[in-house]
């Protein structure tokens, strides 16, 4: 079974946006705790569902 080069780039995606929106997210706990803010963060953020849902629709596609 080969793998094709779209799925690998979509999987490759999906992790991607998945650990950027991670890492904001660590990033406005932390700003938090030093009383801190950065608006554009929240924005950032939204890649840990979007990589999610990329991922997820990754494996359904695939079954």
């Amino acid at each position: 079974m080969t793998v094709r080069a779209r799925d690998t780039r979509t999987l490759s995606v999906a992790f991607a946006l998945f650990a950027v929106g991670l890492l904001a997210v660590v990033a406005i706990f932390v700003l938090a705790a030093m009383n801190r803010q950065a608006p554009w963060l929240w924005a950032v953020s939204m890649g840990l569902p979007i990589g999610l849902i990329v991922g997820v629709a990754h494996v359904v596609r695939r079954r």
